[in-house]
């Protein structure tokens, strides 16, 4: 249902984006949000973008990371920039349904960000 990519190596300081691709998700059902999760320390929120364009950041990647959805098909985005060591992670995309439903979770994406 869920499925990213765009992860990779870079080098502190500079961008990659996320992709997600979705199959059999509504985006007006769901709120459609990035993860992370950093070695030996649990998941945790990255951003979560409802279908009225509202958006939430964890602090951490507050003014740096853009959660945003194509106009048409059912791909969610996250664009990273100004990328910092500790951004290093497996990045999962969510769909977390707002009234019932399966929560979905995508495989993950690496991110290592080192020079």
């Amino acid at each position: 249902q869920l499925v990213e990519s765009g992860g990779g190596l870079a080098q502190p300081g500079n961008s990659l984006r996320l992709s997600c691709a979705t199959t059999g998700v509504t985006f007006s059902w769901y709120t459609m949000g990035w993860y992370r999760q950093r070695d030996y320390q649990q998941r945790e929120l990255v951003a979560t973008l409802e279908f009225d364009g509202t958006t939430n950041y964890a602090d951490a990647v507050k003014g740096r990371f853009t959660i945003s959805r194509a106009i048409t098909g059912g791909t969610l985005y996250l664009q990273m920039n100004n990328l910092k060591p500790e951004d290093t992670a497996i990045y999962y995309c969510n769909a977390h349904p707002k009234s019932y439903g399966t929560n979905y979770w995508g495989q993950g994406t690496r991110v290592t960000v080192s020079s």
